[in-house]
């Protein structure tokens, strides 16, 4: 049995930019829960997907900002888009999804902490998302990624082979090469590539030898490395803390919480009349009445 944890903001934004627009009967945009709803029915109606939770952003910002205010935050996201969220959330549980909303975590600590609670409970967890910040959360093949839009799966050695790092040095590598994505802006100098030969070495930050003569990888530049790292160093590891998921966020479900019985049949007919989901009316196959 499988326990799959989908990314419910980034199945809503890309929902959003690939789905086309649609008008609620009261004018709102409505169009990227009615992808994410189409596409939700499309998952559980697949072989194998038979428990099933989801994690949203209920709001972007996060204890991270509180941290570090140049984190991530709505900034730059349409506000149609941010108005959806709310909606989204019903919509899934309008299908008879658990909805994990978070407001002080973010969505990929739910989907950690799920992970790390449910792992060895099932044959394995998959992670319903590309998002690098998860392929610190992947272990032997137990626990894996899966990109829907692309079809593959990322296991433990398939994170060596994307970053050339294991997964618990991800959060090390993100600090010392940045992410845009979340507002990290890195240490100067340190790229991928002298990234990962460096954790691959060392595993993790503060193992990095802070004398050039020490270093056992042959890193090219590795002076001007050494030097960013020694200037660094503190920043370094507060980035690395952001981009730590945590594991302790409250999962109040059990297993059997998370197994999908079926569409609850008057809530969903009645959600989709409210938005105007007449194409969905008749799409789930299997009822709860």
């Amino acid at each position: 049995m499988r326990l799959h944890l989908l990314d419910g903001t980034y199945e809503l934004f890309r929902s959003y930019f690939g789905a086309p627009p649609r008008r609620s009967p009261d004018g709102s945009e409505i169009g990227a829960v009615h992808g994410l709803m189409a596409s939700t029915l499309n998952l559980l109606q697949g072989e194998g997907v038979t428990h099933l939770g989801a994690a949203f952003d209920s709001r972007i910002r996060s204890f991270r900002n509180e941290l570090f205010p140049a984190y991530k935050t709505e900034f730059g996201v349409p506000e149609e888009l941010l108005a959806q969220f709310p909606h989204a959330e019903e919509g899934l549980e309008a299908i008879g999804v658990v909805v994990w909303r978070m407001q002080e975590y973010e969505a990929d600590d739910a989907i950690a902490s799920a992970a790390e609670k449910f792992a060895g409970k099932v044959e394995q967890v998959v992670m319903l998302s590309p998002d690098k910040d998860l392929a610190q959360c992947v272990r032997g093949t137990s626990i894996v990624g899966y990109d829907r839009r692309r079809g593959a799966f990322i296991d433990e050695e398939g994170v060596w082979a994307k970053f050339g790092v294991a997964p618990e040095s991800i959060p090390d590598y993100l600090a010392l090469v940045g992410d845009s994505a979340d507002g990290l802006p890195g240490l100067p100098g340190w790229g991928p590539k002298s990234s990962c030969l460096t954790l691959a070495e060392y595993g993790h930050i503060e193992s990095i030898p802070l004398e050039v003569a020490l270093w056992k990888p042959g890193v090219r530049g590795a002076e001007r490395l050494v030097a960013a790292l020694r200037e660094g160093i503190a920043e370094a590891l507060v980035y690395r803390f952001l981009a730590t998921l945590r594991r302790d966020v409250p999962i109040e479900n059990d297993l059997d919480d998370l197994e999908w019985r079926g569409v609850p049949r008057q809530r969903f007919l009645d959600f989709c009349d409210r938005w105007g989901f007449g194409s969905l009316r008749e799409r789930p196959r299997r009822w709860i009445d």
